[in-house]
Formats: C-alpha cells, sequence, structure tokens
C-alpha cells in the first residue's frame, strides 16, 4: 500500500487512522506503545514519530510506503 502525503509529513498516529487499520488515536496510542509497529525495519513507540517521503510502516503484516 501507498500513502500520498498531503504535507511535508503525516504521524504514526495518523497514518494508522487514515489506512484505516485502527478504529482511533487510542488504539493508535495502543498499538504503537506495545510494539506493533515497525518504521523502516525497527520498531517505534512513538505515536508522534514524523514520517516522510520514502519511509516504510510494517503493522499486522500491512506495508505502507509514504510517498508524495
Amino acid at each position: 500500500m501507498e500513502l500520498k502525503l498531503r504535507g511535508e509529513y503525516i504521524t504514526l498516529g495518523q497514518l494508522l487512522k487514515a489506512e484505516n487499520l485502527v478504529e482511533d488515536g487510542a488504539e493508535a496510542k495502543a498499538v504503537i506503545q506495545r510494539g506493533d509497529v515497525s518504521v523502516n525495519g525497527e520498531t517505534d513507540t512513538r505515536r508522534g514519530r514524523k514520517l516522510h517521503e520514502g519511509d516504510k510502516v510494517l503493522f499486522r503484516g500491512s506495508e505502507i510506503v509514504v510517498v508524495r
């Protein structure tokens, strides 16, 4: 999957919600803090992590690539 940026970046929590991988911000926070999400091959527990063009997010078997 690809997520097209509208601005300069999107946060990790916003990406999960935008791709309908979680129901709301509370669920996004929980799965991120639990370590269920990786960014560019490394677990990231920061909901506010800024994602830029080229970043790859892996969550529950889905890979999302951030594109311009």
